[in-house]
């Protein structure tokens, strides 16, 4: 008995001593009660963090009062064609009760008919001319624009440039309400941003978001096809929509830093994710449409793209930064980038003094100039670092390159034979008389290795398409040296070890064209 009073003493005192702690703790602000989610939630939120947030507030609302009546619908008809004719097999008066019947339902079916099409734009003048995409106004037989106050206009297509999606129409008017450009160089990712337009069939609309990201390439989107094409779009998450493309995205000052054009979706409807020329870009494409009527653009004639870490560690470069020089664009019979000296396999790490990270920004410098001026590359060269003074010429206005979508036969045949490189992943074998008369190959492309196949786990992986893709020369480790047999591929990698990279120059048979592929050894 003694035993079980003393352990209820015991357990009495120490909840009494529970007690006293909790509250001496309290009365001296160590311990506060309340529920079980953090205190902070319920704290009141600063005068100063409520003015902040009444002006971003405004700032929209300012956007919209102000902006929206610069910004139009644009309506386009497009008329096809669809001719009246019999059955080139039957001849007039003969055939049966079908072919009277399929030939009386031609008849019956009209002419022409009209496919319409929406989209959006934005007052830059006074007196009329407005900015928007050409994928908006293309092949158009007629252009209709209505303003917010619900005048509408027959519009006139000055100029559209295919290569950055840029056209420039023009209405009958005066005092017309404008939107100030602004500078997308200065525009910073994180940055907010208004998108106005038309979507759906929703005219005017207003959304808000964020600038996601800037010099974003749409590989295969836009200019699909063209050497010259620019990809340097400004990304962001206000929501963009069919019938968007054309309008203006906005910053906070209610200048335009770009004009909405694509989407990234899988259903065509807005997925999180839009992209926007750069109205910097825009403007000049703009000017030179409305002085020239076509767009004066001076290129390097080159073929480029981001270098990635293999090459840029093949260049000597210590960063995985700086473009890559893959082929070169004759213009008017030759490539001025080639006159001045650079070769395949060079990355550029800066232009006039300016790092060039990427394409985008190499672009965006180069177009700055005008044909006839010169531009100052720094390049590195296997690594060492050399520097050309390369004079820009025009592009031809009918300048493209067409991408051929038939897959070419087999290589391979009874008199050829494959080897496995393993240390690349490669299986390659000596270009055949069929592959040279069917692909039309030229010198030198028709004694180099075509590639067979591809190991999924190999190095090259990714890199190069099989029956598509001639290895046509080492370029590093050099001395540079032509693939004329697999003995020459053997002999250059049998002196390297794993880890080590190989630099190709290759011919690409579906783009007709060659760029530089760097592989590690394994």
């Amino acid at each position: 008995m003694a035993t079980r009073i003393s352990r209820v003493r015991l357990g009495a005192a120490v909840v009494t001593a529970f007690i006293c702690g909790l509250l001496f703790a309290s009365g001296i602000d160590l311990t506060r009660f309340g529920f079980a989610q953090d205190g902070k939630t319920g704290a009141k939120v600063a005068s100063s963090q409520v003015q902040s947030l009444a002006e971003t507030g405004n700032a929209f609302e300012a956007i919209a009062d102000h902006v929206t009546p610069s910004v139009v619908s644009i309506q386009t008809q497009r008329v096809q064609r669809n001719p009246r004719a019999r059955n080139p097999r039957t001849p007039p008066g003969a055939g049966g009760l079908e072919d009277f019947f399929r030939n009386f339902e031609q008849q019956q079916q009209p002419q022409e008919r009209s496919q319409e099409g929406t989209g959006s734009g934005f007052i830059v003048s006074k007196d009329g001319y407005i900015l928007t995409n050409n994928h908006v106004v293309a092949d158009a037989d007629k252009v209709t624009v209505t303003l917010l106050d619900k005048r509408v206009f027959d519009a006139k297509v000055i100029g559209r440039d295919s290569t950055t999606d840029v056209a420039v129409i023009k209405i009958d008017g005066s005092n017309l309400p404008v939107v100030p450009l602004g500078d997308d160089n200065v525009a910073r990712v994180g940055q907010w941003v208004v998108a106005i337009g038309n979507p759906l069939g929703l005219d005017f609309t207003v959304t808000a978001g964020i600038i996601s990201a800037k010099g974003r390439p749409l590989v295969g989107l836009l200019g699909r096809g063209n050497a010259y094409a620019i990809t340097d779009y400004i990304q962001t998450d206000a929501a963009i929509n069919p019938g968007n493309s054309g309008g203006p995205l906005v910053n906070i000052r209610g200048e335009v830093v770009g004009i909405n054009s694509a989407i990234a979706s899988s259903t065509g409807l807005y997925a999180g994710y839009g992209f926007a020329i750069p109205v910097t870009l825009a403007k000049q494409v703009m000017d030179d449409l409305i002085q020239y009527g076509r767009v004066r653009r001076g290129v390097l004639g080159v073929r480029i793209d981001n270098a990635g870490a293999a090459e840029a560690k093949a260049a000597g470069l210590d960063q995985v930064t700086g473009v890559l020089v893959g082929d070169f664009a004759p213009v008017n019979g030759f490539s001025p980038a080639q006159k001045a000296g650079l070769e395949p396999g060079d990355v550029i790490i800066a232009a006039d003094g300016r790092p060039t990270d990427r394409v985008s920004t190499l672009q965006r410098i180069v177009r700055g100039r005008k044909p006839g001026e010169t531009v100052t590359l720094d390049v590195m060269r296997f690594g060492s670092k050399k520097s050309f003074r390369v004079k820009l010429v025009e592009v031809p206005e009918t300048a493209t390159a067409v991408a051929s979508s038939e897959r070419l036969p087999a290589t391979g045949g009874s008199d050829l034979r494959e080897r496995e490189f393993d240390k690349v992943g490669l299986t390659v074998e000596p270009v055949s008389a069929d592959l040279v008369t069917k692909a039309e190959l030229a010198e030198p492309y028709r004694h180099g290795l075509v590639v067979s196949d591809v190991k999924l786990t190999g190095p090259a992986h990714g890199k190069v398409i099989p029956d598509y893709t001639i290895l046509v020369s080492v370029l590093n480790p050099g001395p540079k040296r032509p693939l004329r047999s697999a003995a020459d591929l053997d002999s250059v990698l049998s002196g390297l070890k794993r880890g080590e990279l190989v630099s190709f120059l290759v011919y690409d048979i579906g783009q007709s064209s060659t760029r530089v592929v760097t592989i590690p050894v394994q």
